[in-house]
């Protein structure tokens, strides 16, 4: 398993950051080199590192559970910053030794280390802070796309696409309403949701039926419907890292798909629906966890197959994959989520590795493709280079004029 073999590296890290620490505050002054200051510095830094291992290892839902997820997730984002700033200054530092032929007086050097320290401090302090209010903040995107196809009763629509809101420890009733709100605000034909509704362990949820009625409350036209992801399924998961058992199928907790639809949002499971006789909305499961009632997912040629071409053709799909072969067999408008941006620098840069469409919009012949970071968060609780958001989706029907 992926986590258990990272443990050593992250034990590494731990040990690297926290000489650098007790190095800088010896520099900061002599107070600070007594045993009990060490011994009180080396056991917050076993506390907050061991935090996401703590937070496992108690039981599902409890409170002491929840107050744990908050510290190791927040200690997540922190611990990324502070190891980029410090090999950063250290890196910096080798170099300036190399480099400069003069050695620097010792009241120099030791002023200069401090110096670095409270920039450092600052510069972590400031990034984590920001990446924290940045996370609460969602915003709206807006896309202008055109199908040239007759609309049926249609001459446009507008289209909220929501995905990724990991529901659990770290987004909960706050998130929520103001995501409705804003939902609210755009007077939607449809509102999608593209997978990752749950944050894996249905227990989570600190207030399901509170966040059912927040649900209840968003206003579309034609409706609310949404697609399983990757995590809406019921396992244990460290710092990312899933646990599997060899040959266990990944299922959705029956709750979560209870709660959806007492949530008035329509779950398609390998399924179309034909809306208001104008346009097909198709849901895909999760191309590695397809969930309860689908072992193998359809091709694209397989799941537009039985459906009228002449008609748009919308694809909700978790992950942006297979973006040709969608493109090939005719669909018009795929909507994706799964990508998150990469949530954190240098997450978004890295994450333009893996994907061809990593977040935004892309075009692939006829096809429109739209990615969105998200609502929700996973792991860090944090957003640094990213943004939290719903996309609106304008869609202009350019064929044959509409019917009357």
């Amino acid at each position: 398993m992926a986590a258990v073999c990272l443990i050593p590296v992250y034990a590494l890290l731990l040990v690297y950051l926290a000489r650098w620490s007790l190095k800088w505050l010896s520099v900061c002054s002599l107070r600070f080199t007594g045993k009990g200051v060490k011994i009180l510095v080396i056991v917050l830094w076993i506390f907050f590192g061991a935090s996401p291992g703590i937070a496992f290892l108690l039981p599902a839902g409890t409170g002491i559970r929840r107050i744990m997820e908050y510290i190791g997730n927040y200690w997540l984002g922190i611990i990324l910053y502070m190891a980029i700033v410090v090999a950063v200054f250290d890196l910096v530092r080798v170099l300036w030794k190399h480099f400069r032929k003069r050695t620097p007086q010792s009241v120099h050097l030791r002023r200069n280390r401090m110096l670095a320290g409270v920039l450092g401090l600052v510069l972590i302090a400031g990034i984590s802070g920001y990446g924290m209010v940045n996370a609460a903040i969602i915003r709206t995107t807006p896309y202008q796309v055109s199908i040239p196809k007759d609309g049926g009763k249609l001459s446009s629509l507008k289209i909220v696409l929501a995905a990724d809101l990991h529901l659990g420890y770290s987004v909960g009733k706050t998130q929520m309403r103001q995501m409705v709100e804003k939902i609210n605000r755009e007077s939607p034909d449809l509102v999608v949701i593209a997978g990752d509704v749950f944050d894996n362990d249905y227990e989570a949820m600190d207030d399901p039926e509170a966040l059912i009625s927040i649900l209840q409350g968003i206003q579309s036209k034609y409706g609310v419907y949404a697609c399983y992801g990757n995590h809406d399924v019921s396992e244990k998961i460290l710092a990312g890292f899933t646990f599997d058992r060899a040959g266990e199928k990944k299922e959705s907790d029956p709750r979560m798909d209870s709660f959806l639809e007492r949530a008035g949002i329509r779950l398609l499971k390998e399924e179309w629906e034909l809306i208001d006789g104008s346009f097909y909305l198709y849901g895909r499961p999760d191309q590695e966890r397809p969930g309860r009632g689908v072992e193998v997912r359809k091709t694209p040629a397989e799941l537009t197959a039985g459906l009228d071409a002449e008609k748009t053709i919308v694809v909700l799909d978790h992950e942006p994959r297979e973006l040709q072969e969608l493109a090939d067999a005719g669909v018009d408008l795929d909507l994706c989520g799964h990508t998150h941006n990469g949530q954190v620098f240098p997450g978004n840069l890295l994450i333009r590795l893996f994907w061809e469409n990593a977040c935004g919009y892309m075009q692939k012949d006829g096809m429109h493709n739209i990615v969105t970071s998200g609502v929700g968060l996973f792991g860090p609780n944090m957003r640094v280079a990213t943004v939290p958001e719903i996309c609106i989706v304008n869609v202009n029907f350019s064929g044959s004029p509409p019917q009357k």
